[in-house]
C-alpha cells in the first residue's frame, strides 16, 4: 500500500465525516457502520471505497481537493491505486 495515498485518504475522510449529511452517504453507499470502518479503515479497498466516493460527486471531490490543497486528480489517482493495491494482495 502507498503510505501517501493512505494518508490522503484518512484525510478525506476526515473532510467527509465533518458534514453529517455527507456522512451517512458515505456509510449508506459503502454499506458500512461506523464501527465496520473503524476496524477497516487499514484496508486498501476500504480507502479505495472512500476516495471513489469522492470522485463519484464532483462536487465533493473538487471542493475535498481544495481543503486538503491537492488537485481532483490527485484523489482520484490514489484511489485507483489503492484498488490496485488490493487487487494484486489477493
Amino acid at each position: 500500500m502507498h503510505d501517501d495515498d493512505a494518508a490522503l485518504a484518512l484525510h478525506a475522510l476526515g473532510w467527509i465525516l465533518s458534514d453529517d449529511p455527507r456522512a451517512e452517504r458515505l456509510l449508506a453507499m459503502t454499506g458500512l457502520g461506523p464501527d465496520s470502518l473503524r476496524k477497516a479503515l487499514g484496508e486498501p479497498a476500504t480507502l479505495a471505497a472512500i476516495l471513489s466516493f469522492l470522485a463519484a460527486h464532483e462536487p465533493d471531490l473538487v471542493t475535498c481537493a481544495d481543503t486538503l490543497a491537492v488537485r481532483p486528480e490527485e484523489l482520484v489517482a490514489a484511489a485507483r491505486r489503492l484498488g490496485d493495491d488490493e487487487r494484486s494482495e489477493a
